[in-house]
C-alpha cells in the first residue's frame, strides 16, 4: 500500500517560516523522524519516501512539497498521484486552518475548502475532495488584520515555543492516519 503525503505551502525563503508553510514543516519533520532524504521530481515536487511498519503490513509513504504557489499546487501534486497511481483516498493532505486555535489539530476526511486556496487547487484538480486532511490549527488574527496578510506572516514569539511540539504532533498524526485508521488518529489527536 502506497500513500502519499502533501505538505501544504509556498515556495521559497520568504515563505518558509509562515503560518501558511505549517504543511510544509510538518512533511520535513517526517522526513526528519524517518530518515528520509529529499529528491526534487519531475511534477514540480520535491519529494521523499519512508516505509512505515514491518515486514508485509508495511506501507510505502511518498511525502511531497509542490514548487509552485499554493494556489497551484493541484496541477503538480495530481501529477505526482498519476506518477505513482496513488488514488486520492490514499492521499492525506496537511494544511493551516484559521479555524481552529493555535496548536489544535484535527483530522478528518474529505470536506470543502473553507477559503483555502490550496485546497481549492487540489479539489479542482482530482475533481474532488475525498482527500484527508491534517487541519492545523494557526487560529485567526486579532483585530483588523486581514485573513490572507495573517497567513503569510511568520509565527509570534509565543508560538515559536510550542511550534516544535505542534508539527511532532502533526508527524504523528499523519503516521497513526496511515498505521491505525482515521477513528483511532481523530480520538488521539483532534483535540
Amino acid at each position: 500500500m502506497v500513500w502519499l503525503v502533501v505538505g501544504l505551502g509556498n515556495p521559497g525563503d520568504e515563505y518558509s517560516s509562515t503560518r501558511h508553510n505549517i504543511g510544509q514543516m510538518v512533511v520535513e519533520v517526517l522526513a526528519d523522524r524517518n530518515k528520509a532524504r529529499w529528491t526534487t521530481h519531475k511534477s514540480r515536487t520535491d519529494v521523499a519516501a519512508f516505509k512505515i511498519g514491518v515486514r508485509i503490513d508495511a506501507a510505502s509513504v511518498i511525502i511531497a512539497k509542490s514548487r509552485s504557489y499554493m494556489n497551484e499546487s493541484g496541477g503538480p501534486i495530481k501529477a505526482l498521484a498519476a506518477f505513482y497511481k496513488i488514488e486520492p483516498s490514499k492521499i492525506i493532505v496537511i494544511h493551516d486552518e484559521l479555524d481552529i486555535p493555535f496548536s489544535a489539530i484535527r483530522v478528518k476526511l474529505a470536506g470543502g475548502d473553507n477559503g483555502h486556496n490550496g485546497l481549492k487547487s487540489l479539489t479542482s484538480s482530482f475533481a474532488t475532495s475525498n482527500f484527508y486532511r491534517i487541519r492545523m490549527g494557526i487560529g485567526r488574527p486579532i483585530g483588523q488584520q486581514d485573513p490572507a496578510d495573517f497567513v503569510l506572516k511568520p509565527f509570534s514569539s509565543a508560538e515559536k515555543k510550542v511550534l516544535p511540539e505542534f508539527l511532532l504532533r502533526g508527524a504523528e498524526a499523519v503516521e497513526s492516519l496511515i498505521t491505525q485508521g482515521l477513528e483511532i488518529t481523530q480520538q488521539n489527536f483532534n483535540t
